[in-house]
């Protein structure tokens, strides 16, 4: 099978790429970079080896989008800025599968993603056609998707843990997200606010509230499985540390339970999805999860309300990882093909 990447050297597109690399089903990857065609890619990931780049991707250099249109692949990942992929992806639309890593699909209404972002959507007719990725809540859908919206790493580890507590009716409508990512989440680009000077040994919390886009994505989809009206209070942080993203989740309980309701609803929904862990006796850590595509998950009743924890790596489960998930969905391949369970020491 033939996969294309656009926007190949960014970090989710390098993650991408690697994972790629190792999937049995792949046999040929097109690395499109729009600024540095015919750039060797190793110049951008120096640890990748060239000969086991080379098995997959011809002469080991970056291409254009032209080239990537003419290989006519089966499936395109676009890991492209903002408001860039809308413009782009409609090119591959008719003959490829779509799965698209920015935010332009993952909002289906018009309204919503101008309040989200500011303006219309650029390509409305192409946003009603994609199918939301979060892969443990929408892998029907999926399996006959043109165009997947992968969700962010926001999104992905704050709704893992909500969701089926809500579908099954037991929270009330205000819920606090306080959610801490590492600095590779604001992208590879250089900014001022990422420097090494800036970051270490400093965290904050930004655009907390209603400020931030992903307020309105987490929240349109637990909107769908409830007929309660929630009310997100999302709080997002920047510590620092390279990758990974932990998740405190408060929120009051409609009735009481206990741990054993509790852990009977998540095996409910849970069981059979390989990729979200539920630990029962202890509080998940980002580093446990890192270089895989898992979500732990634990919970702490106290009174009336209850905390939840949720851990991911942000560049795979919240990205990259995900999408090679949901390709392997779609495909109908093994969910866990080419894709690691298991984080690193």
């Amino acid at each position: 099978m033939k996969a294309a990447i656009l926007g190949c050297t960014g970090y989710t597109g390098l993650v991408l790429l690697r994972y790629l690399l190792n999937h049995p089903e792949i046999s040929e990857i097109i690395p499109v970079s729009s600024s540095s065609v015919g750039l060797s890619i190793s110049e951008y990931d120096p640890g990748i080896s060239d000969k086991i780049l080379t098995k997959k991707v011809k002469d080991g250099l970056l291409k254009s989008v032209d080239d990537a249109k003419k290989s006519n692949p089966d499936v395109v990942f676009a890991a492209l800025p903002h408001l860039e992929s809308a413009k782009i992806c409609s090119d591959f639309f008719e003959s490829s599968v779509i799965i698209d890593l920015s935010a332009d699909f993952r909002i289906e209404d018009g309204e919503l993603f101008k309040k989200a972002y500011g303006e219309p959507h650029p390509n409305p007719l192409l946003q009603k056609e994609a199918v939301y990725g979060l892969s443990e809540w929408h892998g029907e859908k999926i399996k006959s998707a043109k165009l997947i919206a992968n969700p962010g790493c926001y999104p992905t580890a704050s709704l893992l843990p909500l969701l089926p507590l809500l579908k099954e009716n037991l929270l009330k409508e205000e819920i606090i997200i306080n959610a801490l990512s590492g600095i590779s989440g604001a992208g590879r680009s250089a900014k001022p606010n990422s420097l090494f000077v800036k970051r270490a040994e400093n965290a904050n919390a930004y655009n907390p509230g209603t400020k931030h886009r992903h307020q309105i994505e987490i929240k349109k989809e637990l909107d769908f499985v409830t007929s309660t009206e929630t009310r997100i209070l999302f709080n997002p942080h920047l510590i620092p540390v390279r990758r990974g993203m932990v998740v405190t989740t408060v929120a009051k309980l409609k009735t009481e339970v206990n741990d054993a309701t509790i852990k009977g609803i998540y095996n409910k929904y849970y069981a059979n999805s390989p990729f979200v862990n539920i630990l029962e006796n202890s509080i998940p850590e980002s580093g446990d999860c890192i270089y895989s595509n898992r979500c732990d998950i634990s919970w702490q009743l106290e009174g009336d309300s209850i905390i939840l924890f949720s851990t991911i790596d942000n560049l795979v489960k919240g990205a990259s990882g995900q999408a090679v998930q949901n390709m392997n969905i779609r495909f109908g391949f093994d969910e866990t093909l080419g894709l690691s369970v298991n984080g690193e020491l």
